[in-house]
């Protein structure tokens, strides 16, 4: 699609066309026959949401075979005012492509994503032991780049590179896993919530409190002891001094939910600095389960006690 206007909100992705980030695209209803935005890393992506250009903004946060996109979770950290409105999975495979003529004995030097090159790796290794490696912005970029500069031989990128480019397919699925998937997550500044599902994630960016034994068991204790259970957990260096973490975490629920939003509260006391990312329906529509002693009643059952003591009401 055309890159829009600059006074026409559109919505931003890692371009060029074909990339994982644009197939993930394709899955927002609301995008469709919007003007997308190609543009070339996590950064630029949000600072268009930031900024108005765009409405919102497809980025890459997991994958399942390297964990996850230390960019995409440093940026949510550190750039302010941004919501995680929905999560789209994507599977992934991958292609070594050439330039027309060339041979598998030919390559020397690959070009690559380096998530790409790292999900492939053990293949280029078997196949190409002695081969080099120039990361690419994209797996589109990686192959687009064969024309540009003739450093790399060959290039890993996407299946439907085909149909956008004249190269040779040297090899198919040469990724290392072949139930790998990339979760990517749409990112926008509305401050609404989606609607409660049932089936739905919650995601945060704590930091723990001064430096102390069991200060990481005393966060974790803020879920554990309400039922919330936790779909990712990732450390990232904070960057002000060696030892300092944040943690970047997913819980099963919806900050709607009774024991979810307790644990929130808990949180909030316990942490000095807690970035509530959003709340938005699970890729997978899978229905969370939980203990039935952490159904909503029984928080608003507690509560109600509660305010009854403090009220003076008589007992039952």
């Amino acid at each position: 699609m055309s890159n829009a206007p600059a006074s026409e909100p559109s919505y931003s992705y890692l371009g060029p066309a074909g990339t994982f980030t644009e197939a993930a695209l394709k899955q927002v209803p609301e995008a469709s026959g919007k003007p997308w935005r190609p543009v070339n890393n996590v950064g630029e992506a949000l600072a268009d949401v930031v900024s108005g250009r765009s409405v919102a903004a497809m980025i890459a946060i997991e994958n399942s075979v390297d964990g996850g996109v230390s960019a995409t979770q440093d940026a949510l950290a550190t750039v302010p005012g941004l919501r995680i409105v929905g999560e789209y999975l994507v599977p992934v495979s991958f292609v070594l492509v050439a330039r027309r003529g060339t041979a598998l004995a030919d390559v020397r030097v690959v070009n690559a994503h380096p998530v790409a090159y790292a999900q492939s790796r053990g293949w280029l290794e078997r196949e190409l032991p002695e081969h080099g490696h120039i990361p690419a912005t994209s797996n589109v970029q990686a192959a687009t780049s064969l024309f540009d500069d003739d450093r790399a031989d060959a290039a890993v990128a996407p299946p439907g590179i085909v149909e956008l480019l004249d190269v040779d397919v040297l090899a198919e699925d040469i990724g290392d896993n072949p139930n790998a998937v990339t979760r990517f997550v749409l990112v926008s500044r509305s401050r609404a919530l989606p609607p409660r599902t049932g089936a739905d994630k919650t995601s945060l960016i704590v930091e723990l409190p001064d430096d102390e034994p069991g200060s990481l068991l005393a966060m974790l204790e803020q879920f554990s002891t309400r039922g919330v259970n936790m779909s990712l957990l990732a450390s990232r260096p904070i960057g002000d001094a060696l030892g300092r973490y944040r943690f970047v975490i997913d819980l099963d629920g919806h900050v709607e939910d009774e024991r979810v939003a307790d644990a929130l509260l808990g949180l909030r006391r316990f942490s000095p600095n807690v970035t509530f990312l959003g709340s938005y329906p699970s890729a997978d529509r899978r229905e969370v389960e939980y203990h039935s002693k952490y159904e909503d009643g029984v928080f608003i059952e507690a509560r109600d006690w509660l305010r009854g003591i403090l009220s003076g009401e008589p007992e039952d």
